[in-house]
């Protein structure tokens, strides 16, 4: 455990604890209240709860825990994983179901840098050890197109291009219900479940979220949608369905029906990465990847259309 001590500063005066030390300190605001609900913020001496006030000049003493060390890659083979493209830069993936991106704690199962790792392929080292190359990620629910930096000049180019928000993503979700109006615009901002630490939500102090859909076919109880993502946040596309009460079909974290999945045969959400564009980072032009339906997406689809 490591004890730090240190002023309010002015900038945070009337600030909420969790709020205020979650930007102090650079954890989420869960964390923060987990340390504050287990006695480990103190404010001038006495303990402070989560939705105390800081008081500008006050003495906040909090205990953090020991870092996690990061979860070495453990290279294996990855089946049903392909690569849709390769180059001195870059490597775009098809993504399979129950795949990871990369390693993390209490996860087990395989991951994308993993299969890479075991089939030769070398990535970039920049980013944290266990997500190497890694510039964005898929749920491990969620199928299709992904791409790892090999490159360290791509490295910094796909970052900076996924926080600059001019990359293409494009999904396909299928969604319970008929969403009205067919198409539109999903703008409420996002940040952890206030409750469930594993989930996500639709919260007033959350950060900007931005999705856009249109209908693609309708069904008797789910309608098919194309998603494109402004910002690309945790869960984004689940916890904004799920917020407009039309889950993605089979997505039970959310809501989702557990009845008509079972029906469906469905075990996971039904959201796949459809479609990927980015400018090149070696030479700026523009590219653009896309993945067809895995198995159980399709057999659903087609158990729909037959009514």
């Amino acid at each position: 455990m490591t004890a730090r001590t240190l002023p309010v500063p002015d900038g945070l005066d009337g600030m909420r604890v969790d709020a205020g030390l979650a930007k102090l300190l650079g954890l989420s605001r869960t964390a923060v209240a987990a340390l504050a609900e287990s006695g480990d913020v103190s404010l001038d001496g006495r303990p402070a709860g989560k939705s105390d006030r800081l008081v500008a000049g006050a003495w906040l003493e909090v205990t953090l825990p020991e870092p996690e060390q990061p979860v070495p890659v453990r290279a294996e083979p990855v089946p049903g994983m392909t690569v849709l493209h390769e180059d001195d830069d870059i490597i775009v993936v098809d993504k399979p179901v129950g795949v990871a991106a990369h390693p993390s704690p209490g996860w087990t199962g395989p991951t994308v840098v993993g299969g890479l790792a075991a089939a030769g392929m070398r990535v970039s080292t920049s980013g944290a050890a266990e997500r190497q190359g890694v510039v964005h990620r898929l749920d491990v629910g969620t199928t299709g197109v992904m791409v790892v930096a090999k490159s360290e000049h791509a490295y910094t180019v796909l970052k900076r291009a996924f926080k600059d928000r001019t990359v293409e993503k494009g999904y396909h979700a299928l969604v319970q219900g008929h969403p009205d109006p067919t198409d539109g615009t999903i703008d409420a901002p996002i940040d952890r479940h206030p409750r469930h630490d594993y989930k996500f939500a639709v919260v007033a102090a959350g950060r900007p979220s931005v999705t856009h859909y249109r209908t693609l076919e309708a069904f008797r109880a789910a309608t098919l949608v194309e998603v494109r993502l402004e910002t690309g946040r945790t869960h984004q596309i689940r916890v904004h369905f799920a917020a407009l009460r039309h889950p993605c079909v089979g997505d039970l974290t959310y809501g989702a029906d557990p009845v008509l999945a079972k029906r469906l045969g469905l075990t996971r959400q039904w959201l796949h990465a459809r479609l990927l564009g980015f400018d090149h980072p070696a030479d700026g032009r523009r590219v653009e990847f896309t993945s067809e339906y895995p198995d159980d997406l399709r057999k659903v689809l087609d158990l729909l259309a037959d009514g």
